[in-house]
């Protein structure tokens, strides 16, 4: 029997990373690539290894991962999205679904990736979004927030913002948006960039709550960024805050 022909298959996934030991498949830990290969194995028959366009963390959120499979299944690439999400635990969605080239690649073909981190600023924490939001009880300054944001747009080397563990040899980054915003009652931080390292965002947000308490100069952030030096920088913001909004392909 002649087999079908192989199909590029594109998703555009969103999750709630509470539950979950990140994105990428483990031993023994529970991971959202796993949940989406068995989802797919349990409609196709297939087992298939799914790529994304790069790891969230435990406790990270996802409004708009993106990943891709090759499949020979007959199903419509639309059909994916529906036939997918009614088999996928409750925390776990396709949002969309659709048929590529195969040079299309989740990972290699992104050029940017756009970020929010979330902080629920007053005195009181929330029940409804404890695992959502990182709670400071302590009042923030907006307006240093909002300065100490703008020393990380352009190109710089993040080597004082990346955790270690990593073996990498490139830490230079190019960030084209980086802002505060205040919406629903939730500070939020919004970045996009061509790529980050390891733990980036949240040591940049943690660096930048330092300085909207007062306990270091937004101006400070030039000078950490220059001395190439991870102990110069700021605490590690908690994962529950930090989402990957969207993964952009030219």
């Amino acid at each position: 029997m002649q087999a079908m022909p192989l199909r590029r298959i594109k998703l555009t996934i969103e999750y709630d990373g509470t539950n979950y030991h990140g994105w990428q498949v483990q031993d023994n830990a529970h991971t959202v690539q796993a949940e989406l290969e068995n989802a797919i194995l349990r409609i196709t028959g297939e087992r298939v290894r799914i790529t994304g366009s790069g790891r969230t963390d435990t406790g990270v959120h996802a409004l708009g991962q993106v990943a891709h499979f090759d499949t020979s299944s007959m199903i419509p690439a639309e059909k994916f999205r529906n036939a997918l999400s009614a088999v996928l635990p409750l925390d776990v969605a396709v949002i969309s679904s659709e048929e590529v080239d195969f040079d299309f690649h989740s990972r290699f073909s992104a050029t940017r990736k756009t970020y929010e981190y979330r902080i629920l600023n007053r005195q009181i924490r929330s029940p409804l979004m404890e695992k959502r939001v990182w709670h400071i009880k302590e009042a923030l300054d907006f307006k240093v927030l909002n300065q100490a944001a703008e020393a990380f747009l352009g190109t710089h080397d993040f080597s004082s913002f990346c955790a270690s563990g990593r073996s990498i040899s490139n830490f230079e980054r190019t960030i084209h948006l980086s802002e505060w915003s205040e919406r629903q009652g939730l500070l939020v931080y919004s970045v996009c960039g061509n790529g980050f390292l390891y733990n980036m965002v949240r040591i940049m947000v943690g660096t930048m709550i330092e300085a909207g308490l007062g306990k270091r100069t937004p101006e400070s952030i030039s000078d950490i960024l220059t001395e190439k030096n991870r102990n110069l920088a700021g605490i590690t913001a908690p994962p529950q805050g930090l989402y990957l909004v969207e993964v952009h392909y030219d």
